[in-house]
C-alpha cells in the first residue's frame, strides 16, 4: 500500500483529493493536514464523511514529523507557501506532488512577476515535471516532484495541443475564452463569491492579468517550438464545479470536419480520460470525473477553428489529475481509483 499523506486537505481540492485516495485500492490516508482547523474531526468539517472518515487533522509541525511514514506527501496550499515543506519532504526520499503554482512555472523570474512572492526553492524548479500526463506521461513516471496543472490550462492545454502539434494554426492568433464554477476560487470566506454576488450573474475576472496565463503559455510554448502570447480570459459561472474553454485559432489549412476530429483522435489515441466527442460537450457531461471532452470545428466563414473542452475543475483540474500522476509514479495502471463516470443529472 502506499501511505500518503495531505497538506491542506480541508479546502475544495483537498477535501477531493481525500473523497478519492480513501477509495483507491492502494493507498492509506496516513494524516491529513489543516491549518485553521488543526486538531478537529476531518468529518466535523466535512459531514459527508460522518463515520467514514474520522481521522483527527494535524497541524504542520505534526505532519513534517510523520513524512518519514509517509510514500507520497500531496500539497494543496498557497501559492509560496511550500517551499520549506517540499524541500524537507524530498530530502527524505518522499515523492511530491504539489496542486499549487509553485513549480509550475520554470521561469523564476515569471513566476516572481506574476505571483509576487519570492521563489525560495529555485533547485526545484529544474526538476519538477509538468503534471499533465497526456503529454508527459513518460517523465511523470520518473518524477520525484510534480507541478500539477491549473485547472484552466488543464482544459486549454489540451485543447489546443493537436492544434500545434500538426501545425495547422496561426499560433499568433489564440483566444481562450473560459468559464468557471465558483469552486474554482476555493473555500476561504470572500465577499465576492457569496451566494448573492454570484447567482445569475456571469462575469469576466483577470482580464489580461491572471496567473494562468503564463502556465498556459509556457506549456503551448514547449508544443510548439515557439514563444507564443495568448489572449486568456476567465469568467466566474453561478455553478459549483465545472470548466468549459472555448478556444479560438485561425487555420492555415482548409480541413474538414471528419479529418479534423480525426486529427484529435489520432493525437489522443488511447489515452482514456481525454474524449474526442461528435457535439459540443456540456460541464455535466464531466462533472465529478477524471475526463477531459473535447469538441473541434473548423468554421469555413471565418476561417477559425474553435475548440470546446470541458472539465471537472476539482477532479481532472486538480486532485485527480494529481492521482493519475501518482499511479504513474508507482508504477499502477493511471485509471486506479479513478475510473468514475459522470455525475448525472
Amino acid at each position: 500500500m502506499i501511505r500518503a499523506g495531505i497538506i491542506g486537505s480541508t479546502g475544495y481540492a483537498g477535501e477531493m483529493l481525500t473523497w478519492i485516495l480513501h477509495n483507491h485500492p492502494k493507498v492509506d490516508i496516513a494524516f491529513l493536514n489543516a491549518h485553521s482547523n488543526a486538531g478537529v474531526k476531518y468529518s466535523d468539517i466535512y459531514g459527508s464523511f460522518f463515520d467514514i472518515i474520522d481521522h483527527t487533522t494535524v497541524d504542520m509541525d505534526e505532519a513534517e514529523k510523520m513524512l518519514s511514514n509517509i510514500d507520497v506527501l500531496f500539497i494543496s496550499l498557497p501559492h509560496g507557501k511550500s517551499f520549506n515543506l517540499v524541500e524537507k519532504a524530498l530530502k527524505q526520499g518522499v515523492k511530491v506532488i504539489d496542486l499549487g503554482a509553485d513549480y509550475r512555472i520554470k521561469s523564476k523570474d515569471e513566476y516572481e512577476k506574476w505571483y509576487g512572492v519570492k521563489h525560495e526553492l529555485t533547485s526545484a524548479l529544474e526538476e519538477s515535471v509538468y503534471g499533465l500526463v497526456e503529454l508527459n506521461r513518460e517523465r511523470i513516471a520518473k518524477a520525484s516532484l510534480i507541478a500539477n496543472p491549473g485547472c484552466y490550462p488543464t482544459a486549454s492545454i489540451l485543447a489546443i495541443a493537436p492544434l500545434l502539434t500538426n501545425k495547422i494554426i496561426d499560433t499568433n492568433s489564440i483566444i481562450i475564452d473560459a468559464k468557471s464554477g465558483v469552486s474554482g476560487a476555493g473555500r476561504n470566506a470572500n465577499v465576492a463569491n457569496l451566494f448573492c454576488e454570484v447567482n445569475e450573474s456571469v462575469k469576466a475576472y483577470g482580464i489580461g492579468t491572471h496567473r494562468h496565463t503564463p502556465e498556459i503559455e509556457q506549456e503551448l510554448s514547449n508544443i510548439a517550438d515557439e514563444s507564443l502570447n495568448i489572449t486568456f480570459t476567465p469568467h466566474l459561472i453561478p455553478m459549483n464545479r465545472g470548466i468549459i474553454a472555448t478556444c479560438y485559432s485561425k487555420s492555415k489549412v482548409n480541413i474538414d470536419q471528419k479529418n479534423l476530429l480525426e486529427l484529435y483522435k489520432q493525437f489522443y489515441g488511447n489515452n482514456y480520460f481525454v474524449k474526442i466527442v461528435d457535439k459540443a460537450p456540456e460541464t455535466r457531461h464531466v462533472r465529478g470525473s477524471n475526463f477531459c471532452h473535447v469538441y473541434s470545428r473548423f468554421d469555413e466563414r471565418t476561417g477559425n477553428i474553435i475548440t470546446v473542452s470541458v472539465i471537472d475543475n476539482l477532479i481532472k483540474g486538480a486532485a485527480g489529475q494529481a492521482v493519475q500522476c501518482m499511479n504513474l509514479m508507482f508504477g499502477l495502471d493511471e485509471t486506479l481509483g479513478l475510473n468514475l463516470a459522470a455525475m448525472m443529472p
